[in-house]
């Protein structure tokens, strides 16, 4: 199987040596989005709820480009700088998934790209198109 980069004006572009997300088959390997707002490469605001908003639709913004959907997902990890806001994400992520929700870890670290307060990324897994 051959390796297919898949890349969205649609989500901040990389700010480093990575891709948005990876093809391999019908898996899709996504990198981490932290809260950029796509067009002007900017925090969306310092505000937590809002940056995990941010994050899940550029998260949705790189599912759509590699043909799948948040629900799609399979595995999502979750880096926040303060755990007490899990609860938050929670309730934000439910907004953005249905049941069967996919697997989930959360850990706490101490800082995150840009100043961010969360990151996610995470493994989906595509349709066949055969």
């Amino acid at each position: 199987m051959s390796k297919v980069i898949i890349r969205t004006d649609a989500a901040p572009a990389a700010i480093g040596t990575y891709s948005q997300a990876v093809k391999i088959g019908t898996t899709v390997y996504l990198s981490g989005q932290i809260p950029l707002v796509p067009t002007s490469m900017e925090m969306v605001s310092e505000d937590f709820s809002e940056q995990t908003h941010q994050v899940f639709k550029n998260l949705q913004a790189v599912c759509d480009a590699a043909g799948g959907c948040l629900n799609d997902m399979v595995k999502v990890n979750i880096f926040l700088t303060d755990l007490s806001q899990f609860a938050t994400v929670n309730s934000i992520m439910s907004q953005y998934f249905h049941e069967p929700y996919p697997a989930r870890a959360a850990v706490q670290v101490s800082a995150l790209p840009r100043g961010a307060q969360i990151e996610i990324d995470g493994v989906m897994e595509v349709p066949s198109t055969y």
